[in-house]
């Protein structure tokens, strides 16, 4: 194991990225920036955990792990050039059939298709599998695991038939599957279904059969985004989220009293996403702390008889400097005609529901400002990353 790969003290670094929808551009600009801070390379993190748009990032850079700068600047180049049409497909045509089948099950009572092989999302998510199969090797993820170069890999999707959330890792031998009451690890051979699986957002694509049971989108059940890189056996963690910090002020601010006003699905909608993409890693990285903090107070004589196997894991974490959701008003008329039609009726447009199109605003329109926004907040904590890669004099 090199230095390099293994971090300034002989440590395991980890990446976890979580994700949702086209906000996980922003990771992919907080990326070039700590790929440039690294300098040449292979890919420093030997242990890659993801989640929703979050796997894909990983499973991106994993297949180019032998080269560090080049995959972030190639992910950072796909998420520049992604247009709708490359995610999904929302002509008239696809989105006409799919309304007919919803209202065919809705107005039949289940009688056509409703109790099972109807319609059960809004988007065809065909498109997506094209471009991710033609872009990431599997193959190669598998080489560099098998060189040491990466020691685990692991992509979390959530059991629509169990509600379980599993994450599906590949690794070495000395890798132990876990089980926890709503979570457990798998080994299996990573595949685009497992990444697809991970990235299906609830209700708008469709779910993707891994192993014989249909999958969706991580980020829904997996309240411990950090807990695959901590079985993956990680020492040290570089998370990056895509909630913003809001200070309490703001909160409170935005929590005034005001005159009653209508509430459109979209909004509804929007709070439901949020919901399920933006607190668990909050979450989570709070709990990491607590242990941490609790770890510290316990002499080392007696760590082995109080602790039950914890260590303490430090973490560097990430998170955009302004609100990925303000970012995409205005980004209505950016989106295919077809799906404006479809968000209008549910009362999405250019003046709300923009924290629900924010996860289907896959357009350079909104990408790029969110790349360069996690290339700007991630190159301006440049001294952290130095320090965590172990890159100072």
């Amino acid at each position: 194991m090199s230095a390099s790969a293994a971090g300034p003290t002989g440590e395991r670094l980890g990446l976890v990225l979580t994700g949702g929808g086209a906000r996980a551009a922003y990771q992919a600009g907080a990326l070039r920036a700590i790929a440039e801070v690294f300098g040449p390379g292979p890919l420093p993190f030997r242990v890659l955990a993801g989640t929703s748009a979050g796997a894909i990032n990983v499973a991106f850079l994993a297949a180019r792990a032998d080269d560090f700068r080049a995959g972030a600047r190639r992910l950072h180049e796909l998420w520049a050039g992604l247009t709708p049409a490359d995610v999904y497909r929302a002509d008239p045509l696809a989105l006409g059939r799919t309304g007919a089948r919803l209202v065919a099950q809705l107005g039949s009572g289940g009688l056509f298709g409703g109790g099972g092989g109807g319609a059960t999302s809004l988007l065809d998510s065909e498109p997506l599998r094209r471009l991710l199969g033609s872009c990431i090797d599997f193959g190669a993820i598998e080489r560099a695991l098998a060189r040491g170069t990466l020691h685990g890999v692991a992509v979390s999707a959530t059991n629509y038939r169990s509600g379980t959330a599993i994450s599906f890792y590949a690794g070495d031998e000395s890798i132990e599957p876990w089980s926890r009451t709503s979570r457990l690890g798998r080994r299996a051979r990573l595949t685009l279904d497992h990444v697809l699986a991970s990235a299906a957002i609830p209700v708008f694509f469709r779910p993707v059969q891994v192993e014989g049971s249909d999958y969706g989108d991580g980020c829904i059940r997996l309240t411990a985004p950090l807990s695959p890189a901590v079985h993956l056996g990680a020492d040290r963690i570089l998370a990056i989220g895509i909630r913003y910090y809001r200070p309490e002020r703001e909160t409170v601010l935005l929590n005034r009293p005001r005159p009653p006003g209508p509430i459109s699905l979209a909004d509804v909608g929007g709070v439901l996403l949020n919901a399920v993409f933006l607190d668990s890693l909050e979450s989570d990285l709070e709990r990491l702390d607590r242990i941490n903090r609790t770890l510290a107070l316990i002499p080392p004589e007696r760590g082995g008889e109080l602790t039950s196997g914890l260590r303490p894991i430090p973490c560097l974490a990430f998170r955009p400097s302004a609100d990925l959701g303000n970012l995409a008003s205005h980004r209505f008329h950016d989106l295919p005609a077809a799906l404006r039609y479809l968000l209008r009726g549910i009362g999405a447009s250019d003046e709300r529901g923009w924290d629900l199109m924010s996860y289907l605003a896959f357009d350079p329109h909104y990408t790029l400002p969110l790349l360069d926004l996690g290339y700007g907040d991630a190159i301006g904590r440049r001294a952290e990353i130095e320090r965590f890669l172990g890159r100072t004099a």
